[in-house]
């Protein structure tokens, strides 16, 4: 449900049915070598699918061949050097043109599409820019740690054509059946539990205790995850956000937990998206769903995440929204549009595959035989256009365009501005720790992600009241303000509750071990 869609859910020709290898929450995972002989399951018309066909799809062609000799040596996206500084990097690119040559892991070149006009021209062309990787696929080796957000799965994101809309269809028409006052209800409920745990301790890092966890919490709701699996839910995905060497069997364990939550709603359908994916004309198939779930998985929390934990970074260092956080939510809007305007959390991404040399209508040719990426963030900030970055103006890149362009966007802005509203709200004279300019960024080619957010604030003891004696906006607690420990640096944690099972365990796993056992 997020800003650019970024990933796909069918089975790949090297993932296993039960465990799809390369889940795009956990981009690092190598996936398993395409002669693998791991048994696949019947297509919609009951055929078993051979390796050379996906979906009954003819063979895919050979290689196409590799692009000529580039004039610049490639730039990587991977480095610390772009994570900390990509504006810099952005403006360097752009000597090339409206598009440049840059290196999305070592020894994987493709392009990026830095201009505006450029991008547009691209994502609204996929006859001249086709989503299916599977060509491009044979000339990088398995183990590529971009391959699992690249490769290619049976969903909207890796089709075009009919195929497209029909697995667009059923994404479409099951988040327009979320009521937005149920899904506000959610997000709601899961930020009252987790800044529970944070409130009374002066101290916290919002995005490792916070924005990182609500979007999981709400899309339990959502799906309907029962207790029994919710654990294991809860498991997998934080050994993939904290990475490791658990982090490739974590994601064949999450696998196997979306297949079981298949086969539960296909007996047991009920009122949430994964019933009405199951029950949607298109009749996707037992593979198609199982990709289905990591994608929505993938695409409504990590980018929700990072949209959550930029917006409130922007408005805790920037001196314009000073003073006016207890003042609405206007300010939020203001620091939300600004954010994928300048650094939207999916920051490069939409690839494309063309099989021959493309000539844009400003006379750029984009080469065959590479990738080609869309940077929203370049594209957004590109100094040749005069767009106006107010409030009011939607024009931005950050949920893509075209055909493809994400259709999780009012959604995901309702998670994120509810969610940041609710940490002003509860969290009063929050302020950073740190300065915003020694904040560090997680490095990688495709998102805009902070390591860590931490803050300090007045610890708020939640008493609870008569109803109609709370703050005044209907809330039956009421705020007590306690001294903040003297001396520099961030307050002392507060002792950690009984029921906690792991004392070792990240605060932020602890929160959401207490939310699941509260079901």
């Amino acid at each position: 449900m997020t800003t650019t869609d970024p990933a796909g859910q069918a089975l790949p020709p090297t993932a296993n049915p039960g465990s799809p290898t390369g889940c795009p929450v956990h981009a690092g995972t190598s996936s398993r070598s395409e002669s693998s002989t791991i048994p696949r399951p019947p297509d919609r018309a009951g055929r078993p699918m051979s390796r050379a066909t996906d979906s009954g799809a003819t063979p895919f062609p050979p290689a196409p061949p590799t692009a000529a000799a580039p004039a610049h040596a490639p730039t990587p996206l991977y480095s610390q050097r772009f994570a900390a500084d990509p504006a810099t990097v952005y403006r360097e690119l752009r000597d090339q043109g409206p598009t440049a040559l840059v290196e999305l892991s070592p020894g994987v070149p493709a392009t990026l599409v830095t201009g505006y006009e450029a991008a547009l021209a691209v994502l609204r062309d996929p006859e001249s820019f086709p989503r299916d990787p599977r060509r491009w696929q044979q000339t990088v080796p398995s183990d590529c740690p971009v391959l699992p957000m690249l490769m290619y799965r049976h969903s909207a994101v890796f089709n075009d054509g009919a195929e497209h809309e029909r697995l667009r269809a059923t994404i479409t028409d099951g988040l327009s059946r979320i009521e937005p006052t149920t899904l506000r209800e959610y997000v709601e409920r899961s930020a009252d539990t987790l800044l529970d745990d944070i409130a009374e301790r002066g101290e916290a890092d919002l995005l490792a205790e916070y924005a990182r966890l609500l979007p999981i919490l709400v899309f339990n709701q959502l799906l309907n995850c029962p207790p029994q699996l919710s654990g294991q839910l809860v498991r997998s995905l934080a050994s993939m956000f904290e990475g490791g060497p658990d982090a490739a069997q974590a994601n064949n364990e999450l696998g196997h937990c979306t297949l079981e939550l298949i086969a539960l709603r296909k007996e047991n359908p009920g009122s949430d998206l994964l019933s009405w994916l199951i029950a949607h004309p298109a009749q996707l198939t037992t593979e198609e769903l199982a990709h289905q779930i990591p994608l929505l998985l993938a695409a409504g929390i990590e980018p929700v995440q990072n949209l959550i934990a930029n917006v409130l970074r922007l408005l805790l260092s920037d001196d314009r929204f000073a003073g006016d956080l207890s003042n609405g939510s206007l300010p939020v809007e203001d620091a939300l549009v600004e954010i994928l305007w300048t650094d939207p959390p999916m920051a490069n991404y939409a690839a494309s595959h063309p099989t021959r040399d493309v000539e844009l209508p400003d006379g750029t040719v984009i080469p065959a035989g590479r990738p080609v990426l869309i940077s929203f963030a370049a594209a957004n900030t590109d100094p040749t256009t005069s767009i106006e970055h107010g409030v009011g103006n939607r024009a931005h890149l950050a949920w893509s365009a075209g055909p493809h362009a994400c259709p999780g966007q009012s959604p995901a802005r309702i998670i994120a501005s509810l969610a940041i509203e609710k940490v002003l709200d509860r969290l009063p004279d929050l302020e950073l720790v740190v300065p915003a300019e020694d904040l560090t960024w997680r490095p990688g080619p495709f998102h805009r992600a902070l390591t860590a957010l931490p803050v300090r604030f007045p610890p708020v003891v939640e008493q609870p009241e008569a109803p109609d004696a709370g703050r005044g906006d209907g809330s039956p607690w009421r705020r007590t303000s306690v001294p903040t420990p003297a001396g520099p640096g961030m307050a002392p944690a507060g002792t950690r509750e009984p029921w906690l099972s792991d004392s070792n365990a990240p605060r932020w796993l602890n929160s959401l071990r207490r939310w699941w056992r509260g079901q």
